[in-house]
């Protein structure tokens, strides 16, 4: 079944607290069919982690997850769906294990049980050579002197070592003496977590998953008997990929999945491109999955006129705008050392042992070395000469670097083992100092500070937008395109919000300022990012609910331990922390929120338009759309887990039967547009459609092939009591009936006139 569009579903046991099973999302067929997607679009569905609330902690890829439902559920909804015109799309995840309890993950278990001599040693990316005595470090633990609480409880099913909920296995015939004696005897070695060492390679830093070696065959058909099922049994009709840059050889597992799914199969790939960067046009995919799409949609609705102004409103706080740049590169090289010390460790061994010889800033020079690689990973043919690039650039820059350097690039020539981990350890580190730190850092327009963005770039132009979509058009007509995912910073409506605020930066600043003397906050930079993401949700009536303000500190605690700059997730700081909720509390309960209620009502209406008109470009533009669950109506979400809450489908079905809601009107319209004329929107060509007059920048407008033309208002708040003035857009030969509005044109129309009851237009030649 051809994919126009997707839906994606959030799947969740019971014991995750908010279960959203198989049968749930059978329940939901029918609206998804009406509303007017081709696919569902599942959220990862093989056993994880009991009460997993993602999904993405495998712990068993030969089963689909009993808790959703199991095969049989799967094989029900899949049913219902197709009865229903609609097919089936899979999240899978090939590069990591969930092991954070041991006893969920038999592959695991069996690795720890018997070291070296299990059956799946080689599936896991173990480092044999941290240990002296070739144990697999695990640091569980909180410091290494727990070791001697360790106690073995000695069941019918054999003995096990226990510390407190912790649970490993012991190995046949050592479980005698104490649980420290015991834990001597065993394959594992329990560890404190500061030591900031551990025996497998994890996903990012987080030591609860465990790498898997897809580059063993073996481990690629292991791991993926399930899936080659779906395809052979046409349950799906395709795949989304987490984080193939986490694996050893990203190109050649894509390439053994390309031969297990067959060549019809939809295959997207999570791959986070820089804003210079282009998808190697030689993998066997149909595209990203839209992080790069999402920036440049939400980038036209940015006005470039405010750019100064935020500047000099950040630099209030003692933040030089300027440096932003250096403060990425200096984060990366903390992220390598620091956070990602462990597999830097692992990667100076594996040069000193291809190179046969070593130097003391050998690791110093890979730190920095990464920090001029733009890319999370630069092994891609499409990419040959980033590396040597950013080689010059660190031996220009450091010379007393140049002899570790070459002794790395010996060592990448000499050693495959080097190169693999050098390009894991970049990808980890980006990915730990940008979207994990900086992004919670930079306070100028945080609706640029999401993933796959680069927030030194303001906005995207209508002629970058354009040129951005053709190339789609032309070289991945099927890569997928997003607004909101799982992994959004905020919801795509919070961020079209805060966007205006680049309409109004003086008066932003001047509300700004006011805030923090009738509100001082324990830290500017803190509280100009914070202040920023509590307009982005706060209510039009201006009554913050109970569930909103728990929201909002619950945000405000992830946001200031990412940035890491007063208190951490490691290292609290329980002053500061309580300090900034004491805050959020006065600007919710004090003076500060009736002005922020005000702002909000007075630029609403421009927050609106302006999610309209990504949400229409999202859903027309080149590529396959995806629509995030519940963003068919507005929605106020933050990052992960408010952005993975329940949706009320009633609302939704009424909203659906009513067709009140402009969103709504918007998202049917062009989702069943796409189902009516696949052949436009897929394989069809792009054209922008200039507008003309003296407030022509504020209209975005593109042909898509004959006879589908989609028109937006941006910057609304710029437009002022004038209105459109001699605005106009020049229509394609022929009669054009507008589907939002029933409304026909013809030839030239004025701006005021084409969105004279909506910002958006979505006209359809009315004899094609």
């Amino acid at each position: 079944m051809a994919v126009t569009s997707t839906y994606r579903l959030q799947m969740r046991g019971p014991a995750s607290g908010q279960a959203f099973t198989f049968a749930d999302a059978e329940k939901l067929v029918d609206y998804l069919a009406e509303l007017g997607v081709s696919h569902l679009y599942l959220s990862p569905i093989l056993t994880a982690t009991e009460g997993s609330g993602h999904g993405y902690d495998v712990t068993d890829p030969t089963t689909v997850s009993a808790e959703l439902g199991g095969a049989e559920g799967f094989a029900r909804l899949v049913a219902s769906a197709d009865a229903a015109g609609l097919g089936v799309i899979v999240d899978i995840v090939p590069n990591h294990f969930g092991v954070d309890a041991p006893r969920q993950n038999q592959w695991w278990w069996d690795l720890l049980t018997h070291g070296r001599q299990s059956k799946y040693a080689r599936y896991f990316d173990i480092d044999w050579g941290v240990d002296p005595d070739g144990r697999i470090l695990l640091p569980v633990l909180g410091s290494d002197s727990d070791v001697a609480d360790l106690v073995v409880d000695r069941g019918q099913d054999g003995a096990v070592l226990r510390l407190g909920d912790l649970e490993f296995p012991v190995s046949p015939g050592t479980g005698e003496g104490t649980g420290p004696e015991v834990h001597d005897r065993q394959h594992y070695k329990l560890i404190g977590w500061r030591n900031g060492v551990c025996g497998y390679r994890r996903f990012f830093s987080i030591t609860s998953l465990a790498g898997l070696r897809q580059e063993d065959r073996e481990v690629f058909d292991a791991t993926h008997v399930e899936v080659r099922r779906w395809f052979s049994e046409g349950l799906v009709d395709g795949i989304r990929i987490d984080h193939p840059d986490g694996l050893s050889d990203p190109t050649g597992y894509l390439e053994w999945l390309r031969d297990l799914t067959g060549p019809q199969a939809w295959i997207v790939i999570e791959k986070i491109l820089a804003v210079d960067e282009a998808l190697d046009p030689s993998l066997p995919v149909d595209g990203t999955t839209g992080y790069d799409a999402l920036r440049e949609t939400g980038g036209l609705f940015i006005d470039p006129t405010g750019r100064d102004a935020l500047t000099g409103l950040t630099e209030s706080a003692g933040i030089d705008y300027a440096a932003i740049a250096e403060e990425a590169r200096r984060l990366k090289r903390q992220a390598v050392t620091e956070t990602l010390a462990s597999e830097l460790a692992r990667l100076h061994r594996a040069v000193v042992a291809a190179a046969g010889a070593d130097h003391d800033r050998l690791p110093e020079s890979i730190a920095v070395l990464l920090s001029h690689v733009g890319v999370y990973r630069s092994d891609y043919r499409a990419l040959a000469q980033v590396l040597p690039v950013a080689i010059s650039e660190t031996a220009s820059e450091h010379p007393e670097l140049s002899r570790p350097l070459e002794l790395l690039t010996a060592a990448l020539s000499n050693a495959e083992e080097v190169g693999v981990r050098l390009q894991q350890l970049c990808g980890a580190a980006t990915a730990k100092s940008m979207e994990d730190c900086l992004f919670y850092r930079d306070p100028r327009l945080v609706s640029l500070n999401e993933v796959g963005g680069e927030p030194e770039y303001f906005g995207v132009s209508a002629a970058e937008f354009h040129q951005r979509a053709t190339v789609r058009a032309t070289l991945w007509p099927r890569a997928m395109t997003t607004l909101s995912t799982h992994d959004t910073k905020r919801g795509e409506d919070v961020r079209a919000r805060i966007g205006v605020l680049s309409q109004v930066p003086s008066l932003w600043s001047e509300l700004v300022g006011g805030w923090q003397r009738t509100a001082p906050a324990p830290d500017s930079q803190t509280a100009m990012f914070l202040l920023q993401n509590m307009f982005g949700v706060w209510p039009r009536d201006g009554v913050v609910s109970a569930e909103l303000r728990q929201r909002l500190h619950a945000y405000a605690e992830k946001a200031i331990r990412e940035a890491a700059l007063h208190t951490t997730w490691n290292d609290p700081d329980t002053g500061f922390e309580e300090a900034v909720h004491a805050w959020i509390d006065t600007v919710i309960d004090g003076p500060v929120a009736v002005e922020m209620t005000a702002l909000v009502d007075r630029l609403g209406p421009h927050a609106d338009s302006d999610a309209l008109g990504q949400k229409l470009i999202a859903l027309t533009a080149p590529g396959i759309p995806d629509v995030y669950q519940g963003t068919e109506l507005w929605e106020d979400s933050l990052v992960d887990p408010d952005n993975r809450r329940e949706v009320d489908y009633s609302e939704r079905r009424t909203a659906l039967d009513t067709m009140t809601h402009p969103k709504m009107r918007v998202v049917r319209a062009a989702l069943r547009l796409r189902r009516e004329r696949p052949d436009t929107f897929v394989s069809g060509t792009y054209r922008p459609v200039p507008a003309d007059g003296a407030l022509a920048e504020h209209v975005v407008a593109f042909l898509r092939g004959e006879d589908v033309l989609v028109a937006v208002s941006r910057w609304t708040v710029r437009l002022g009591d004038s209105g459109w003035e001699d605005t106009t857009v020049a229509l394609p030969e022929g009669e054009w009936i507008d589907v939002l509005s029933n409304a026909q044109r013809r030839g030239t129309v004025p701006a005021g006139e084409l969105f004279a009851e909506m910002s958006v237009a979505l006209l359809v030649r009315a004899d094609a």
